[in-house]
């Protein structure tokens, strides 16, 4: 009877727990599981990365063309006032503008107006249009600012902007964006029909 109960005893303990083999598995399924959603995760940070810098380059082209527009409707103004102003003034009229027709030039929006507002990248920079700077100070009246300030931090994005002629009354205005993501270097351009008002 001492046998019986001995056999017994020693099949339960075999159908009742794991072998190593068994928990091995289950650990690996387990990591696997682990690894797949960290590796989720990760990717989702990066492609978050990425959407944010696009969509600040979106910005940095939407204020460019902003300035753009403000200042063709400035001259359009003028003319209406009896002041006698080329509709592209202080941007591609003549060749002495640092915008005219074949230059790459820069536009700093936080300067507001005066000639160094729109700058030539070939006279400010040797062809090379500088990267965008920010003011980083959180003492500063301008903190968080973009523009072109050399007492700011430089950004990693580089806005070119340049008109090419279509016709008599209009222009198209090519603005492009530069940056590097994670080391691979990234552009976004934007061209638009800029049309006169006067």
């Amino acid at each position: 009877m001492r046998l019986d109960i001995y056999k017994n005893n020693r099949k339960k303990t075999k159908e009742s727990g794991f072998t190593l083999v068994e928990t091995l598995v289950a650990v690996g399924i387990l990591s696997l599981s682990i690894l797949s959603t960290f590796t989720t995760v990760q990717s989702g940070l990066q492609n978050s990365t990425t959407a944010k810098d696009q969509v600040t380059a979106f910005y940095f082209i939407q204020d460019s063309m902003e300035y753009i527009k403000n200042k063709r409707d400035e001259n359009a103004l003028n003319a209406v006032s009896g002041i006698s102003t080329a509709w592209l003034s202080g941007l591609a009229a003549d060749p002495s503008d640092p915008c005219y027709f074949g230059k790459i030039c820069r536009i700093d929006s936080y300067v507001g107006t005066g000639p160094s507002a729109v700058v030539d990248c070939q006279n400010d920079t040797g062809n090379v249009c500088q990267n965008l700077r920010r003011d980083m100070d959180s003492e500063s009246p301008t903190f968080g600012l973009v523009g072109y300030d050399s007492d700011w931090t430089a950004t990693n994005f580089k806005r070119e902007i340049w008109f090419t002629q279509n016709s008599f009354d209009d222009v198209l205005v090519t603005i492009r964006m530069s940056w590097t993501s994670r080391g691979v270097p990234k552009t976004f351009q934007v061209t638009q029909l800029l049309m006169n008002r006067q």
